[in-house]
């Protein structure tokens, strides 16, 4: 009888364990940037009609490690099939990517301006995905984790132009 309550015990405190686990976001920087960045690339799927690159500005990702920016930009080399780099819209006017003709880009420009993180593993993202002046918008993403993967749980335009 004491064996067996033991063991009810042992796994009550397995499971009352396993339910306390956090996950900690800043572990997994790479994948969340990665999830925001590409929930604002799916919007406005005519900003990205015959683009040739994806620019991704991460001079503001705190926290990220080259290992996560590396994650980012593979990930999206892979999935979307085009040049993809870690550089600002400055740095594209210098490198002779932003056609002065068009006064555009030959590809897009996706940023993230603002990031707070949130109770219950909830992460808010301001953003934005540009390709001219008169071609961008501005998008607010907020991922969550669940079943132990970050997600997209709400993803609203806040602005075009």
């Amino acid at each position: 009888m004491k064996i067996r309550i033991f063991s009810i015990l042992f796994i009550m405190l397995v499971l009352l364990s396993a339910c306390n686990i956090e996950i900690e976001p800043k572990e997994h920087l790479g994948e969340i940037y990665t999830v925001a960045l590409d929930s604002i690339m799916e919007q406005d799927k005519a900003l990205s009609s015959e683009m040739e690159y994806i620019a991704i500005d991460m001079s503001n990702f705190d926290g990220v490690d080259e290992g996560g920016k590396e994650e980012i930009l593979s990930y999206f080399k892979e999935k979307y099939k085009v040049d993809v780099m870690d550089t600002t819209h400055e740095q594209l006017k210098e490198k002779g990517l932003y056609n002065q003709d068009t006064m555009s880009l030959d590809g897009v420009l996706l940023r993230i301006e603002k990031v707070e993180f949130k109770v219950n593993d909830n992460i808010f993202f301001e953003g934005s995905k540009y390709r001219s002046g008169l071609g961008a918008i501005g998008v607010e993403v907020t991922i969550h984790n669940k079943d132990n993967k970050w997600k997209t749980k709400k993803v609203k335009q806040t602005w075009e132009s």
